[in-house]
């Protein structure tokens, strides 16, 4: 099979090969931007020097300016790809104006004649609301830094998840830097500078690119054009900052500090000339609060994260250039404990200070379970400019994440009530991501065309140490039979799977040892795509084919075209689009050996919750994609931009929790299907003010039996139909609104966020009636909730605290628990919305987090001093200004619990020069 893959590889690769050895002609652009040049003459023909060219976009912000040289020429490099207003001044001649709009890496070529003062009327350079639409078939959302430097982000450790969650529509907020991308757990991609990257970004589990390296970003959640995959709910273009053209070394110093002692220092330095540059960023983030936690209050939650990023671009020769990605980052943290955890429980029932002792007589104390996360990432890649409207590109990159979680030094201390964590574990797990990725652009008249291929191969090795720390677990267990298998008097397994458990048993006399887990499997993957943007009149047409070679424990291939049509209104600056995708979607490499082969194992069966022994491999999932919106600007001033959709998917994934550890895995369901809305309110700069408002709202139905991963259903359950229920990535609607305004060209700015969330799903919340498992009585016979999970576990008196349950008069304490059951006329929640009586349904009306608006403020100045060379900058930020009490989720299958980001305080100042 892989011979085979090599051969396509080879076949996709030599005509591009070709085509690179025939023409010289330069080659300033770079995977998600392209670059505009040109030569400003006067009406005789004469070049114009010293002139003034500016580019702008007023939608994503993108603002950018350079001077003609001596001959004229002008030159924008690293451009993102949208339409720009090009905007020419020079002394002595009226302003002139012109639309230009790079959409691929051929670079566009323009000519401004100047006319001379007077001879001609003023040129306005303002807006009008046909440039605050795009022609486009594709939703996307577009940011630049000048927009991002100024919004109040929640997240120092997760930052560009954070701007992602508050600037882009279709997006849920979840904890730990996690967002879900129209209604699914973690389908998002990013594509740095033309990098693909698909594995998951949140900071539970790999680094992020830093936010002070990043120029601009473009978010796709409409069907994406056919050179992206994998991993497609939202796809995130990211454009790096680059040193090319700073032919005056430009930089910063940035310190701030805050709430919960959280403390960042930064240095960023761009450099270079025409035909060179380098930019490189470093910072380092202390934080009390590293994580959000389970709990409001904050316990066991200090980390911290050092960032290195670096970008080099060369111009080799007219027609060549290299370019190269360099990023490395370390973050360490701890696991941050529940005041269950905090106060470690007694193993043995003996309770003294600090929790307990352990069997040897130790005291326990709380728990110490910690993170370690580094990720390193090279990315080259070489530019040919072939002719005129022609370009090759072949890239390469590696890049590597290597998780360490570890245990408490008492193995003890990790162990919680029967619904928490009843082993102490250990984990090594690396995932090395490699690749070559080549593309021919092509543009002539009406086409666009984009000629590629990816190759992948990506190396997955796990490592899992773990000892079973909970007495009463081997004795809750049974045989095949549904015999006891295990003899608690004299402390013998019996059967199986005690007897398999029994060696890792560290409670029993004498204790036991740890068992190790090791997985190892290469994912290979082939990528060849080719698409077509034809603009002709008002219509704009995306046209695309992309096949998919899927190798990893399973094979899969599948074809996938896309089709999106636009349709510009001149008259009224209305664009209406539809669009269709065929998607591949992969399966989540993060702890795949363990879920594919768990329940294989003997000792990890009973642990993972297997319902059958065998290996549950992931068969990559399919899924048809329909999209319809419209883009509508109201004159100048305001645009509107929305979409519906429909994603019908089969294998749909989700994660899930080994043995209620900290260590989560892929599963799969049967089928998903998912509409839903989103859409986006943009103001542009109008007199120093400018707003930005992002909406959604998504059904995240999937449907059972679990078909892969650990604990799966065998398919031939399938027969007997399947069940569709609410997943936690299920939101009503959200809502980001960002205003910001300038008091003056040199003064002070304001900027003001409004989050409201209506909730996600949450199936642990305790309820009466309809699919509740939770129906009882008391014991005078009336209508009553049993306090316990869906499976029937008790919930502990902090969990009845973490969910806000009162019973009557009485609220949960983290030491007091409610009366169980509670009679119903008086059972309710302040965090959680529990459905009325007779009503829950796990499809229709499943139970959910209380709604919640959160705001924020920023308040700062650009240029205290009004240098001209050197700048001092200082900004103040309040997250969460109300203190709202709430949370994100309840007891996830995910992720456990978490609360949102108390009120919190952050003073930075800067030097820039």
């Amino acid at each position: 099979m892989l011979a085979s893959y090599k051969k396509s590889l080879r076949a996709a690769f030599i005509p591009f090969f070709c085509l690179a050895l025939g023409v010289h002609a330069s080659a300033q652009s770079v995977g998600n931007s392209g670059s505009i040049n040109g030569t400003v003459v006067d009406p005789t023909g004469a070049v114009v020097a010293k002139a003034t060219v500016e580019i702008r976009n007023p939608v994503s912000g993108f603002d950018r300016a350079t001077t003609s040289d001596a001959s004229g020429k002008f030159e924008f490099t690293n451009i993102p790809f949208n339409p720009y207003h090009l905007v020419v001044t020079a002394e002595g001649f009226a302003a002139t104006v012109q639309d230009v709009e790079p959409r691929s890496a051929v670079p566009v070529s323009v000519a401004v004649k100047l006319k001379v003062s007077g001879s001609t009327t003023q040129v306005t350079v303002e807006a009008e609301g046909g440039d605050l639409i795009e022609n486009d078939p594709t939703f996307h959302t577009d940011v630049d830094k000048n927009l991002f430097d100024k919004l109040p982000l929640e997240s120092q450790s997760s930052s560009l998840s954070n701007l992602v969650t508050l600037a882009t529509p279709g997006i849920s907020a979840d904890s730990n830097g996690l967002f879900h991308g129209l209604g699914e757990h973690a389908e998002a991609s990013f594509s740095v500078d033309g990098q693909p990257i698909t594995d998951q970004q949140s900071k539970i589990f790999s680094n992020q690119i830093p936010l002070d390296s990043i120029q601009s970003m473009e978010v796709i959640a409409g069907a994406p054009p056919a050179e992206y995959g994998d991993k497609t709910s939202v796809v995130i273009n990211v454009t790096t900052r680059s040193g090319q053209g700073v032919t005056t070394p430009h930089g910063s110093f940035t310190a701030s500090y805050g709430s919960f002692g959280t403390s960042t220092g930064a240095f960023d330095l761009s450099y270079g000339s025409q035909n060179w540059g380098n930019f490189i960023s470093v910072s380092g983030l202390n934080s009390g609060r590293f994580l959000d936690p389970p709990e409001f209050v904050v316990l066991h939650d200090k980390g911290n994260e050092e960032n290195v990023f670096d970008r080099v671009d060369y111009q080799i020769s007219s027609a060549d250039s290299i370019h190269l990605n360099f990023g490395y980052t370390r973050s360490w943290f701890q696991t941050p404990n529940t005041f269950d955890s905090q106060n470690a429980t007694p193993w043995n029932g003996v309770v003294v200070a600090n929790g307990g002792l352990d069997p040897n007589g130790n005291v326990v104390g709380p728990a110490d379970q910690r993170s370690q996360i580094k990720t390193f990432n090279i990315a080259p890649s070489w530019t040919r400019l072939l002719s005129s409207t022609a370009v090759f590109t072949l890239g390469a990159f590696v890049r590597r994440d290597q998780f360490n979680y570890y245990p408490s030094g008492n193995p003890f201390a990790d162990l919680g009530p029967i619904n928490l964590q009843r082993e102490s574990i250990g984990q090594n797990r690396k995932l090395t991501n490699a690749g070559l990725r080549s593309d021919l652009s092509y543009v002539k008249g009406i086409h666009n065309i984009k000629v590629g291929a990816v190759y992948e191969q990506t190396f997955l090795d796990e490592q899992d140490r773990l000892g079973i720390v909970d007495p009463t677990f081997l004795p809750s267990l049974t045989d095949a039979n549904g015999a006891p298998c295990y003899n608690a008097t004299t402390h013998q397994a019996i059967d199986s799977p005690c007897s398999d458990l029994f060696p890792y048993d560290l409670t029993q006399p004498g204790g036991g040892s740890l068992y190790t887990f090791n997985g190892h499997t290469d994912v290979k993957e082939l990528s060849l795509y080719v698409r077509d943007n034809i603009t002709k009149g008002n219509w704009s047409l995306n046209l695309g084919l992309r096949g998919d070679f899927y190798n990893g424990l399973v094979t899969h291939k599948e074809i996938e075209p896309r089709l999106g049509v636009a349709y510009n209104v001149k008259k009224t600056n209305t664009v209406l689009r539809v669009s269709y995708a065929r998607l591949l979607e992969t399966p989540f490499n993060e702890n795949l050996v363990l879920s594919s082969t768990g329940c294989a194992n003997a000792v990890l069966n009973p642990l993972l919750g297997c319902t059958v022994p065998g290996v549950t491999p992931f068969n990559p999932g399919f899924r048809n994609e329909f999209h319809a919106g419209i883009q509508q600007a109201f004159g100048r001033y305001l645009v509107f931009s929305g979409e519906y959709i429909w994603k019908y998917t089969h294998n749909g994934y989700d994660f899930s929790i080994l043995g209620n550890t900290p260590i989560t895995f892929p599963v799969e369901w049967e089928r998903a299907k998912i509409p839903g809305y989103a859409g986006r309110v943009s103001v542009p700069n109008y007199h120093g003010f400018s707003a930005l408002a992002v909406f959604s709202s998504v059904a995240a139905r999937f449907f059972t039996p679990q078909i892969g991963g650990a604990g799966a259903v065998p398919s031939v359950a399938l027969a007997g139909g399947s069940t569709p229920f609410r997943i936690d990535h299920d939101e009503k609607f959200n809502l980001t609104a960002h205003l910001q305004y300038q008091l003056w060209k040199l003064g002070p700015w304001f900027g003001f966020n409004w989050r409201y969330d209506s909730g996600l799903v949450a199936g642990q919340t305790p309820c009466y009636g309809g699919n509740c498992a939770q129906t009882t009585v008391d014991s005078t016979g009336a209508p009553a909730v049993a306090l316990t999970d869906s499976f029937g576990v008790p919930l502990t008196a902090d969990q009845e605290f973490e969910s806000g349950l009162f019973c009557g008069s009485q609220h949960a304490t983290p030491t007091v628990a409610l009366p169980n059951p509670c009679p119903l006329s008086q059972y309710g929640s302040t965090l959680l919305n529990v459905p009325k009586p007779n009503t829950e349904n796990d499809d229709k009306n499943p139970p959910r987090i209380a709604a919640r608006s959160l705001f924020d403020v920023s308040i700062g100045h650009d240029n205290l001093f009004r240098g001209d060379k050197y700048k001092v900058s200082l900004q103040l930020t309040a997250i969460n200004i109300t203190n709202k009490y709430a949370l994100y989720n309840f007891l996830s299958t995910f992720s456990g619990t978490h609360y949102v980001t108390p009120r919190a305080l952050t003073a930075e100042i800067g030097f820039h020069f």
